[in-house]
């Protein structure tokens, strides 16, 4: 694409034309005093016509000069035509210069790589509205154009497996070095969660249930290494969990347990067995009650511990409520206050009060404080009087 920007923005799509018939400004030529303001304090090495194509689109050139300078530099960059893409996709002046002032490498990549791009995300988005979406809040994502053929084939697999087009387009934005490797590769990694399902007595009508709820809660499981899975699953076997106690840990754990190393499991069980001091029996069940005690590392477990047993808790409390160690310190302190301010004891009851997510705490603090507050008879309650 040649010449200025003016033709190409009018001749964006009709249906914009109800959104600049409500602005009080021009359909996108920017005031020329922020014009004139933007290109001062030009450095020598910059690429003069990249950085007018960048005005003339209301790009803050000063934010680009700040955090990516290096690209102003580059000698072929393709402004009019990245603008160009965005604008069919029904982008307006604001929103490319807000994703050019994120993303200013995006005018890097070739027209025919970000046209392709276009065309592979639009494979799992359901309309352009919702990709223009996913391009404002994740540009980086978007123009990470390198691997294309890989990414093509990776979304056929997962389309394939049967996930759902919004799992895979989270994928995209949030997961997307998944798609750089060889489909090979996470068909591989697939086959062998589908076998360690297997192997433990897992069933083949329940097999694409799991595994597709595995990978939407934990896609970054395919980072992982067929022989570090298999390593992982002897360890825990080692440590007397049954096969369905491990479908279990790794259901409730998303599949987080892969990422930890035989040795930091065997050293959380070795510490939690001290710590809460208790029989190989009695840990597994509390292992079982709270998979995450085998996530945190030894360091994060010690110092949890100890900030409640400061606060006044019992480790036989821990013991019985031990879902409570999820919790940081801080927001232990936090939650141990607010419910002193009522008058209720953590160390004299049970932890449940303590437990749970933030909304789960309120909504039981706001239970505890309306018993409190709750009068002691009711006034308007007829009395029972024996005759």
């Amino acid at each position: 694409m040649t010449g200025v920007m003016w033709p190409l923005l009018r001749a964006w799509p009709r249906r914009l034309g109800s959104f600049w018939r409500v602005q009080a400004a021009p359909r996108c030529a920017p005031p020329p005093a922020r014009l004139a303001f933007t290109t001062d304090r030009q450095s020598s090495g910059e690429n003069e016509k990249t950085v007018q194509k960048f005005c003339k689109l209301s790009v803050d050139i000063r934010k680009i000069r700040r955090l990516k300078g290096w690209v102003l530099q580059v000698e072929e960059a393709y402004v009019e035509e990245v603008a160009s893409v965005l604008c069919g996709l029904g982008a307006n002046v604001a929103q490319v210069a807000r994703i050019l002032e994120r993303c200013p490498e995006a005018v890097l990549c070739s027209p025919a790589a970000v046209a392709t791009q276009r065309d592979l995300w639009q494979l799992v988005c359901g309309s352009e509205h919702e990709l223009l979406r996913l391009v404002e809040q994740f540009p980086e994502a978007f123009f990470s154009v390198q691997d294309q053929q890989n990414l093509r084939l990776n979304i056929q697999l997962f389309q394939e497996l049967g996930l759902r087009k919004v799992v895979i387009s989270r994928f995209l934005t949030t997961a997307c070095g998944i798609f750089h490797h060889p489909v090979e590769k996470n068909r591989q990694m697939i086959g062998v969660l589908q076998e360690s399902y297997l192997n433990r007595g897992g069933s083949e009508a329940n097999m694409k249930v799991w595994l597709l709820k595995l990978l939407s809660q934990n896609p970054f499981i395919l980072f992982s290494s067929p022989v570090a899975v298999r390593e992982t699953l002897e360890c825990i076997q080692e440590q007397g969990f049954t096969n369905s106690e491990i479908l279990q840990l790794l259901s409730k754990l998303k599949g987080f347990l892969f990422h930890l190393c035989p040795r930091g499991i065997q050293s959380s069980i070795s510490f939690l067995k001290n710590a809460f001091e208790c029989t190989d029996h009695d840990l597994k069940q509390l292992i079982l009650k709270c998979p995450a005690l085998l996530y945190y590392s030894v360091p994060v477990l010690e110092e949890r511990i100890q900030g409640l047993v400061k606060e006044g808790i019992s480790i036989a409390q821990l013991r019985e409520t031990p879902m409570v160690l999820e919790l940081t310190p801080q927001i232990v302190q936090y939650r141990i206050r607010k419910l002193n301010s009522l008058g209720y004891r953590i160390k004299d009851g049970h932890l449940a009060g303590l437990n749970g997510t933030k909304k789960e705490f309120e909504a039981n603090f706001g239970k505890i404080q309306a018993k409190r507050e709750r009068p002691l008879f009711n006034p308007v309650a007829p009395l029972n009087v024996e005759e």
